[in-house]
């Protein structure tokens, strides 16, 4: 173990008998273990290679057999070469695997315990900022590609406005499909509207905060798809004070009650 990692823990599980969050697959397992009752599944194997455990599950009085595979990250499946015909569920600590095929149920243990919300910041150009301002809820959109249910995406305007007046929480996943705004495939979802900020936030307030300034969203011009979590505490007190007849819609998501 290296000086820094000794000085590094992960996040603390609330109600769990792990008091960490896993690091390896083996924590996931140990989660499972603690979980599978709830999903009301009988264990009938663990075992050292694919799939890595044989489960049945009690469905209207009849028990439906499933195929679990560990891993730590869902993505890692297909890193493994595993063939997904052989597989019913994935479980595993973080799902960063949106365009997994259908059939397969992803278990991300990090949502059964609280955890794993994020912040986004979705530049917008001229084109589609009309379409922004009148789309009904759950419409889908173009998300960042690890958007999970129920995380914030801030909608930054580009030229000439830039500035981020558009608020909304994505409903699910993002998941490869065809897009509406360009030929071939991109990461879209449904979204629905948290709010809409009659006092922008504009490039040059986050350019003249004395964090924000440091962010890589900043430091990028706000290109891509950037995650903007770490820096939400300001985001949102900035926000906030900007727009507090917003507050209401926005307490859910508060620092402090995330």
């Amino acid at each position: 173990m290296t000086h820094t990692e000794s000085h590094s823990r992960a996040e603390v599980l609330e109600g769990a008998p792990l008091r960490y969050a896993p690091t390896n697959e083996l924590g996931v397992v140990f989660l499972f273990a603690h979980l599978a009752r709830k999903w009301r599944l009988r264990v009938d194997a663990v075992k050292s290679r694919f799939p890595d455990c044989l489960a049945y599950q009690k469905i209207q009085g009849k028990e439906k057999r499933i195929r679990i595979e560990f891993e730590f990250n869902s993505r890692n499946f297909k890193t493994h070469g595993h063939d997904p015909s052989q597989c019913d569920w994935i479980v595993c600590w973080e799902d960063d695997w949106p365009d997994a095929p259908s059939h397969i149920r992803m278990v991300e243990l990090r949502r059964e315990f609280g955890l794993g919300f994020n912040v986004w910041i979705m530049p917008t150009n001229d084109t589609y900022k009309e379409q922004l301002e009148t789309m009904n809820s759950d419409d889908c959109w173009s998300l960042p590609s690890q958007c999970h249910r129920g995380d914030l995406i801030l909608y930054y305007f580009t030229r000439p406005e830039k500035s981020v007046s558009h608020i909304f929480v994505a409903v699910d996943r993002a998941r490869k499909m065809t897009a509406r705004w360009k030929e071939g495939k991109d990461y879209m979802g449904p979204i629905r509207r948290v709010c809409r900020l009659k006092a922008p936030v504009f490039f040059d307030d986050l350019r003249n905060h004395r964090v924000l300034s440091t962010a890589h969203f900043m430091r990028s011009q706000m290109q891509g798809r950037p995650n903007a979590t770490e820096y939400w505490p300001y985001l949102y007190d900035m926000i906030v004070k900007r727009n507090p007849s917003q507050e209401p819609r926005l307490r859910r998501f508060a620092p402090g009650n995330i």
